[in-house]
């Protein structure tokens, strides 16, 4: 464990990306990971449906303004443009008409406008819906599916501060792969979490299992939630404004419970969407067979997520044959395979999907984004400006942060 410039917390979209910056202006660094792995909530393995398949985050979102998608291109990945409008929508086994399909559509535009107009006291996104104006399939997707979070969760002021993510786009190999491919090259201590933090001293000095490290700055890309459990102590602590905007940016919750459905598409085209709404918020959202692969990918969002998690795998893979079975036929039985669900949750290092402001709380994100005493630093999805909750958006954070880290560490 040498003495380094700079330390970096983490080696997900974020942490690469700074190391990547940090090396670039000369300076030494060390990445210290907790997991076995690279890449964060970027994530891709075949080992569960023997085709590449995104354990995390899939979308590459804002492609116009996304580094990850130039790369893929120049990588000649098959790639996919998803438009993310609703192609089939059913409530409980019940397609819906036509007209409710319209108005489903103008339900979605009125919900983004009335955010976008919004200067009101309720910062929920539930105090729209209240009023009457929007049906609760389009919010499904301001919610749920999109933030991580049920609608009386989500502040209106945190949510139009996102930008639209259009366009938006898949490939077959995997944007966990993509990162891993990024971050190839950079050296990480992998299975090293750090303990502690100390900012009393010269410097910082991060303490691992494996010793110590000093640093003149770190730069810490471990989730709102990591950092509000404790996993990473600080010494002295850090100011309360700091440890309240842990709080103040919980963990979403998106699970994903794909199907192996064989010798039938269900009379379903790859890539459509189809929406399932339920009572009390058990939505469904399923992406059709991406790449024509025989996958039905389920997406549940907000606290049902959360309690399907607890509910464990074969209930909430159970959860979707059901679904699927209720509106195809019990003949779907005969055709599924393999299956699984996603516990983002479960991972201690993580503890669930990405960061949300709670309703009044958006300035969180601002506050986490100032440096502490010009030696520690935060970075990842949870500050990625327009761009939170993209993976693209974590690296560009991880880029930014670095940039000022090094400005702060050049000679004056």
């Amino acid at each position: 464990m040498q003495d380094v410039d700079v330390v970096i917390i983490g080696a997900g979209s974020a942490g690469l990306a700074a190391a990547k910056t940090v090396r670039a202006a000369g300076l030494s660094f060390t990445v210290l990971e907790a997991m076995g792995r690279i890449g964060g909530r970027a994530w891709t393995s075949s080992e569960a449906f023997g085709v590449p398949f995104d354990i995390g985050c899939a979308w590459l979102h804002a492609a116009d303004r996304n580094p990850y998608y130039a790369e893929a291109q120049a990588a000649g990945w098959t790639l996919h443009h998803h438009d993310m409008n609703v192609d089939h929508l059913y409530f409980g086994k019940r397609k819906a008409t036509e007209e409710e399909e319209d108005a489903t559509r103008r339900a979605d535009a009125d919900l983004c406008r009335l955010m976008e107009n919004w200067s009101g006291t309720d910062d929920r996104v539930s105090s729209l819906l209240a009023a009457g104006h929007v049906a609760r399939a389009a919010a499904t997707f301001a919610g749920p599916m999109d933030f991580g979070k049920d609608y009386d969760e989500i502040s209106i002021e945190d949510f139009r501060a996102a930008a639209d993510l259009d366009p938006n786009y898949f490939s077959s190999e995997g944007l966990g792969a993509l990162v891993a491919q990024f971050g190839a090259d950079v050296p990480v201590e992998l299975s090293t979490p750090v303990r502690k933090i100390l900012w009393d001293v010269p410097g910082v000095a991060c303490v691992t299992d494996r010793g110590t490290i000093r640093a003149r700055a770190a730069i810490v890309t471990a989730s709102p939630a990591v950092l509000a459990f404790e996993e990473i102590a600080f010494s002295p602590a850090l100011p309360d404004a700091h440890i309240e905007a842990f709080f103040d940016l919980p963990m979403g919750m998106l699970t994903k419970l794909p199907v192996e459905i064989r010798g039938t598409r269900l009379g379903l085209s790859p890539f459509d969407d189809l929406l399932i709404e339920r009572p009390a918020r058990h939505d469904i959202y399923f992406l059709c067979f991406p790449f024509d692969i025989d996958l039905m990918v389920g997406f549940v969002g907000g606290d049902f997520a959360w309690e399907l998690s607890a509910a464990g795998e074969a209930a909430g893979v159970d959860f979707v044959v059901d679904r699927l079975c209720g509106i195809f036929g019990n003949d779907v039985r005969k055709h599924v395979g393999r299956a699984m669900m996603t516990n983002w949750g479960g991972e201690r290092f993580v503890r669930g999907a990405y960061a949300a402001a709670r309703p009044g709380k958006a300035a969180a994100r601002r506050v986490l984004a100032e440096p502490v005493a010009e030696r520690i630093w935060f970075a990842g999805e949870h500050l990625a400006g327009p761009l939170i909750q993209t993976c693209g958006g974590a690296r560009l954070s991880g880029e930014t942060v670095a940039r000022q880290v090094v400005q702060s560490l050049s000679p004056r």
